[in-house]
């Protein structure tokens, strides 16, 4: 999985991620990924989705695509630095217009500096939940998010 751009809006953040052949969690070492993700941030167990089947995250967790994960990443870790459990995110895609396995994840957000923080860490939690390796601190990268948060607001430069 790869960041390939960032464009930050007024209402919300968006980002372009590509991954390779449209991956799947199911696909990446017998969904051993997803038990990473489970274990590293369990609270994506209550996290909510909107789908056609009305399935919760954690009954799509084991089948859903890469990006789609990434996104709930972020919202969790902005949600330990203190941003709203409330704010939503958006995975969405058209292999036809973009390419294949090109993703667009949006998010809302309530401090758009913690929103960046949150998906350059998310990007570093997905490198151990896709590949293993050695477990990442979260309550470090949260409390790197919470002093963003509390950094004044940056002076227009217009």
């Amino acid at each position: 999985m790869r960041v390939h751009s960032i464009t930050v809006c007024p209402d919300r953040v968006d980002v372009v991620v590509v991954v390779a052949d449209e991956k799947r969690m199911s696909s990446i070492a017998g969904g051993e990924a997803a038990v990473r993700a489970l274990e590293l941030l369990p609270d994506l167990a209550r996290h909510r989705c909107v789908n056609d089947e009305g399935r919760s995250f954690l009954e799509e967790l084991a089948e859903t695509e890469v990006p789609h994960l990434f996104e709930h990443i972020v919202l969790e870790l902005m949600a330990h630095s203190g941003s709203p459990r409330s704010l939503r995110g958006e995975t969405e895609w058209d292999f036809r217009r973009d390419g294949r396995g090109v993703f667009r994840v949006s998010f809302e957000y309530d401090d758009d500096i913690v929103c960046l923080g949150a998906i350059k860490a998310a990007d570093r939690l997905m490198g151990y939940v896709l590949d293993g390796g050695s477990v990442p601190d979260v309550v470090a990268e949260a409390g790197r998010l919470k002093l963003l948060r509390s950094l004044p607001p940056a002076q227009p430069a217009c």
